[in-house]
């Protein structure tokens, strides 16, 4: 009986604790998430920044390897301003098409569904007033956004530069530790960033070859911001597709071009959500299904989108702590998905053999 208190009352503190720290990632989200975002792409940023070290100063060789990071970014964005450009140098023409798709859909609903012309503008003033909220929100969000893209790069240096305190740190609280969990979780993100970043560069490369024979403009951006949007899960796809078929919808005469849009982001999300990730990322981090569903939701109900980003690699972390964990190592085995070698649990001593 007292046993059994005793392990109750060890549940109710793990719940506490778990609940504390639900509250304590919700009312820190602002200081938190650039932190998050920075401790992974310090890991990832570390190999490149002993490299420099080898032939110069600490700090120099940081402020390196950020510096290409930037030049590799501004490329990135180049090239996205430079399709952005291409896209509203041909808004004119595209403007006209879109006003005489909308002038179809109007005949057709009157026509068809008998919804009149002055229903159709109210569902639209109801339709742009939702939109203009969401909007609004946005731009609410976009004053973070610039704060993020700030705070990251300087947590990012900050981190490789007292990465030895962190570690003096650990063995401080545990003399003697070998922190052979520290080397895992660091081989275990730089594994799944680069997996993912090879995911995000396969989904590309095949939604921009079947834009291309379909015909769609500017398929090559369209396809690789479809494959970059597949970082954020379930809701990536959807907008993925959504601004490709919009234009296969104004610039193409037949329906069958944005029919055939949905489809090839359809066969490419099945690939990818059932060979190419598990394949490539799956099992890297080496958790169940399960869990990282579970991880997901609940990483985007804390964090929303940067949550449900961060749930894999963050439940890769945690697997790894628990599994140095001799309370809660059996916590492992849940999490992971490793087959397990032993299909039955071993006698007692004094149980009788099978062969008598």
């Amino acid at each position: 009986m007292e046993t059994t208190g005793f392990k109750l009352k060890v549940v109710y503190q793990y719940l506490v604790v778990l609940a504390l720290t639900i509250a304590f990632l919700v009312l820190s989200k602002d200081i938190l998430m650039p932190m998050a975002f920075a401790a992974l792409f310090s890991v990832v940023l570390l190999p490149v920044v002993k490299f420099f070290g080898k032939k110069m100063g600490e700090i120099a060789a940081i402020s390196l390897t950020l510096f290409c990071v930037l030049i590799l970014m501004l490329m990135i964005g180049w090239f996205v301003i430079s399709q952005l450009s291409s896209l509203a140098a041909s808004l004119p023409d595209l403007e006209q098409k879109f006003l005489d798709l909308i002038t179809q859909i109007s005949d057709s609903l009157n026509s068809k569904f008998k919804v009149s012309t002055t229903e159709q503008v109210q569902y639209l003033k109801d339709g742009l007033k939702n939109l203009s909220s969401y909007l609004g929100s946005i731009l609410l969000s976009t004053s973070y956004l610039a704060y993020f893209f700030v705070q990251v790069p300087i947590y990012i240096f900050l981190f490789l530069l007292y990465r030895n305190r962190f570690k003096e740190f650990l063995l401080a609280i545990k003399p003697g530790s070998d922190l052979k969990w520290k080397d895992e979780i660091q081989s275990i993100v730089r594994a799944y960033i680069s997996g993912l970043t090879l995911v995000v560069l396969i989904a590309g490369v095949l939604n921009s070859i079947g834009l291309l024979v379909l015909g769609i403009d500017h398929a090559i951006f369209f396809g690789f911001l479809s494959g970059a949007l597949t970082m954020i899960p379930y809701v990536g796809i959807t907008l993925g597709a959504a601004l490709p078929t919009l234009v296969a919808l104004i610039t193409k005469d037949n329906i069958w071009y944005a029919v055939g849009v949905v489809a090839v982001h359809g066969v490419v999300q099945f690939l990818e959500g059932n060979f190419i990730t598990p394949k490539i990322t799956g099992s890297k981090i080496s958790i169940n299904a399960l869990a990282a569903i579970v991880a997901l939701l609940v990483g985007g109900k804390i964090w929303g989108i940067a949550g449900m980003i961060l749930a894999v690699p963050a439940v890769g972390v945690l697997k790894i702590l628990v599994s140095h964990s001799n309370n809660l190592k059996s916590l492992s085995i849940l999490l992971g998905d490793e087959e397990n070698t032993s299909t039955q649990q071993p006698l007692p001593p004094d149980a009788p053999s099978s062969n008598g």
